[in-house]
């Protein structure tokens, strides 16, 4: 696949950014020396070879749930800048 000006001009609109003129020439290289590099990896031959799901065999041991005691209403509130009995108070960020 042959790397053009338009192309990269197309996945510069696609990726919403703008390259100076200078750059698009580095770009353009280093977009045809990455898909050089993905076709050369295709002339592998991979068969008798399984996809690796994970880089490694451990497995992915979770803990089971329990129900552990929490903050309390005046502890979390104790650091708080603003708040009342209950809530912490933040400033209003929606406006009708």
């Amino acid at each position: 696949m042959e790397v053009t000006d338009a192309l990269v001009e197309k996945i510069a609109h696609l990726a919403r950014l703008d390259f100076p003129a200078g750059e698009k020439a580095a770009i353009k290289e280093d977009l045809q020396r990455m898909i050089h590099f993905v076709e050369k990896l295709g002339e592998l031959d991979t068969t008798g070879i399984q996809p690796l799901l994970h880089m490694s065999d451990v497995v992915n041991n979770l803990r089971e749930d329990e129900v552990r005691g929490s903050v309390t209403t005046a502890d979390a509130l104790k650091n708080a800048h603003h708040h009342n009995d209950r809530f912490f108070l933040v400033p209003k960020v929606i406006k009708k």
